[in-house]
């Protein structure tokens, strides 16, 4: 036996004698009441996903900063038409000798001046947005919800996979740009040709994502469960699938909005756009693009493509920061 071990046992009477003192005393004995509000309190959690998700997208500045130019870009476009001293998008204006004051530049009076046949691209910029904007929202809408039930499905029921294969396989194999000249040629030029023609094909990009993504998931541990237990599919999907792509779908549709008003100015610049009395971002970059030669002239195509920069720029940052929010991955 060693000195330490010595020394232990010598001290082990008085070590025992001090802790059966304590717990002789009347409060190491006293039992508390039960509570049952307590008792529940100790199950509760106060984490929300979405309130987490905010607060991880509002730590980004730049992304927070760009939504706040985006919103009131929304908002001033809506309420521009009914400010005071707003012209009409599709007045021709005249002088004092009653001729069109075409290509006036930038002034007091027309604040981004006027184009070749006296119009105010102040007003048609705004009213320009405004469609354009309307365009993307809806194009981004039809590919998210019509995307995400074909992509569910295409993914999740097995023998559905063998059929909406081949038919991706055949509408993926016809270009985008045929399609899109296409139904812009036979049909009317309007803003509801526009968002069909970029709708008839544009869900199969966000279907075949959804679809690779359940595949991944499908088999997990918590959906063989569910599935065990008896668990109805809809409740799996909307339950165990759809929130873990909730990231992916937000950055998806983000993308979708800037995308669309990109076809839309593809399709203005081949003559097939929007009718002239209803001006867009695309039809407006093509006027300017035509008289872009001439130095005097270039603020038509400067202030139109700004303002699409603008948006495209803002939608892309805003999209990926609030997927990387939204990721189930980055929630502790």
């Amino acid at each position: 036996m060693t000195i330490r071990d010595r020394k232990l046992k010598k001290l082990e009477p008085a070590i025992t004698g001090q802790i059966g003192k304590k717990l002789s005393a009347k409060e190491g004995f006293e039992f508390a009441e039960y509570d049952n509000t307590r008792a529940e309190r100790g199950g509760y959690s106060n984490y929300s996903y979405w309130r987490s998700t905010f607060q991880t997208f509002r730590k980004n500045r730049v992304a927070m900063a760009l939504l706040i130019v985006v919103l009131l870009i929304l908002l001033f476009t809506f309420i521009q038409p009914f400010l005071p001293g707003q012209r009409d998008p599709n007045l021709v204006n005249n002088g004092p000798d009653g001729y069109p004051l075409r290509n006036n530049p930038p002034s007091g009076e027309f604040w981004f001046g006027t184009n070749e046949i006296g119009q105010d691209l102040w007003s048609r910029i705004w009213a320009g947005t405004r469609n354009s904007l309307l365009i993307g929202f809806a194009v981004a809408v039809v590919e998210a919800v019509v995307g995400i039930f074909v992509g569910v499905l295409w993914g999740y029921v097995r023998k559905l996979d063998f059929i909406l294969t081949e038919i991706y396989n055949v509408l993926d194999n016809i270009p985008t740009t045929i399609v899109l000249i296409l139904f812009s040629y036979i049909m009317k030029p309007s803003v509801q040709s526009l968002i069909f023609a970029m709708s008839i094909t544009g869900w199969i990009g966000m279907a075949r994502f959804i679809r690779n993504q359940i595949v991944m998931i499908r088999d997990r541990d918590y959906n063989l469960a569910s599935r065990c237990l008896g668990t109805p599919t809809l409740r799996i999907i909307f339950k165990n699938l759809l929130p873990y792509l909730v990231s992916v779908i937000m950055m998806r549709m983000a993308l979708a909005i800037p995308g669309a008003i990109s076809s839309e100015v593809f399709i203005a610049y081949i003559g097939l756009g929007l009718p002239i009395s209803t001006p867009g971002l695309g039809t407006l970059i093509n006027e300017g693009r035509a008289v872009m030669m001439e130095a005097s002239l270039r603020y038509q195509l400067l202030f139109p493509t700004l303002v699409l920069s603008v948006i495209t720029i803002s939608f892309y940052i805003i999209g990926n920061s609030f997927a990387d929010a939204a990721d189930p991955k980055n929630h502790v």
